[in-house]
């Protein structure tokens, strides 16, 4: 079969091979087998076409001069087409592709470019070797050679398209704010490997090898890294966990028991680093953080104030409730205080003070911001108590002296009995 194959593309070469070369030769060798040695020397064109068949003819091993020639024609043929394909065929669909809004058909044009030029190559380099007489050995290597180079610039391509994919994937979950986009590399790396060893596998399977007991060995060697990997596993398997919950994103502030507590710096296939506010790095393994309960300080629609403000005792009830409606109406006008929900009551009596409790929430959750409010807030809350003529109450203790001790230290003189009184 494959000689056939050989045989008809060497004869359509021959056919449309540029300038008529080979016809010409061929019909000099019919003619030239007709006539005669005078005929041929009365005519010098005659005569040095009889020389070019005789050398056509010239036996280099088991090829011709004419086959060899052919190989090569066939072989500077695919070396043109392909610099015709890179320079004129894709330049042209660069020069498309800059013209739309898409971003990505440049980077596909690119994509392409360098296995398409390849394939150029190989089916270039497989032609003009089916052009010479070769043995039959050497003839099954070349077809199994060409299917192998055929898979592999396939699978380029196709890896190429993929690492496109995932920069496209990629692109759209950062502009949507998505967790996956974090996760987006570590697919991309096992799509590359798992296309690697299909791949792989195909071109063995081409090259005449039996990949039964190479899946056989993979299967029993990825049960002994299984067995070996549980923790990595358990810990990739986190991950997962991680990118379909979303519990947090990168620049989260996260609280995880007591010990973990900071914002989110990165998220990897094995563990997640968190930099905490005393500026140390954690590495927590994903295992873990998949199996924890996950505070998400970042995920606050609004940022909670809870405090109680103490009052003297020497305050009257009418002070108490007017600073109490003052506190109010300071809450209620403050710009940076959400509205939905404020509380402010006079609530207990304490054992210093009477205690006014104070609930409000910021509208910003950031940190900074939620703190120069409640500074602003609780400057307001002292003008007002100072306006109202009122005190903050701070613990005190009153002692009571009695007896001896306490006349003295009241400055009184013992109260001594007269000797001799018969009392």
């Amino acid at each position: 079969m494959l000689r056939a194959m050989r045989f008809s593309i060497i004869r359509w070469i021959v056919a449309i091979f540029p300038g008529g070369f080979f016809p010409l030769l061929l019909r000099a060798q019919e003619a030239g087998a007709e006539t005669t040695a005078a005929d041929a020397a009365a005519d010098p064109l005659q005569e040095g076409l009889q020389w070019l068949t005789h050398l056509m003819r010239m036996q280099i091993g088991e090829n011709t001069s004419r086959q060899l020639l052919v190989s090569f024609g066939i072989l500077l043929v695919a070396f043109i087409f392909r610099k015709a394909l890179v320079l004129f065929v894709f330049r042209a669909l660069r020069k498309l592709a800059s013209k739309t809004r898409w971003q990505y058909d440049d980077e596909l044009v690119n994509a392409i470019e360098a296995p398409a030029a390849a394939f150029v190559l190989v089916v270039g380099i497989f032609l003009a070797a089916t052009a010479l007489a070769l043995p039959p050995l050497v003839d099954q290597m070349l077809l199994r050679a060409f299917q192998a180079a055929t898979l592999t610039i396939l699978f380029w391509g196709v890896l190429r398209f993929v690492d496109l994919l995932a920069d496209m994937f990629a692109d759209g979950a950062r502009e949507r704010d998505l967790a996956i986009y974090h996760f987006i590399p570590l697919l991309k790396r096992a799509a590359r490997v798992f296309l690697i060893i299909i791949g792989v596998i195909l071109v063995i399977q081409n090259l005449g090898y039996s990949v039964g007991s190479l899946l056989t060995g993979l299967g029993i060697g990825g049960l002994a890294v299984a067995l070996a990997a549980q923790e990595s596993l358990g810990n990739f398997f986190g991950s997962v966990s991680i990118a379909a919950d979303r519990p947090f994103k990168v620049g989260d502030w996260i609280q995880v028991g007591n010990k973990i507590d900071g914002d989110v710096e990165e998220i990897g296939l094995r563990s997640t680093k968190v930099r905490t506010w005393a500026k140390s790095q954690l590495t927590i393994p994903n295992k873990l953080l998949a199996n924890e309960i996950i505070e998400n300080w970042s995920r606050m629609p609004k940022r909670r104030v809870k405090q109680v403000i103490g009052v003297t005792y020497e305050s009257k009830p009418e002070e108490v409730e007017a600073l109490v409606e003052d506190i109010r109406r300071l809450l209620r006008e403050d710009e940076g205080v959400h509205q939905e929900f404020i509380l402010v009551n006079f609530t207990d009596f304490g054992a210093h003070s009477l205690d006014i409790l104070v609930y409000y929430f910021t509208k910003t959750t950031k940190w900074l911001e939620h703190m120069d409010i409640r500074q602003r807030i609780n400057l307001k809350i002292m003008r007002a108590v100072e306006a109202r003529g009122l005190a903050f109450a701070f613990p005190t203790q009153t002692l009571y002296f009695e007896g001896e001790i306490a006349r003295r230290m009241a400055g009184e003189a013992p109260s001594l009995e007269e000797p001799g009184s018969g009392r």
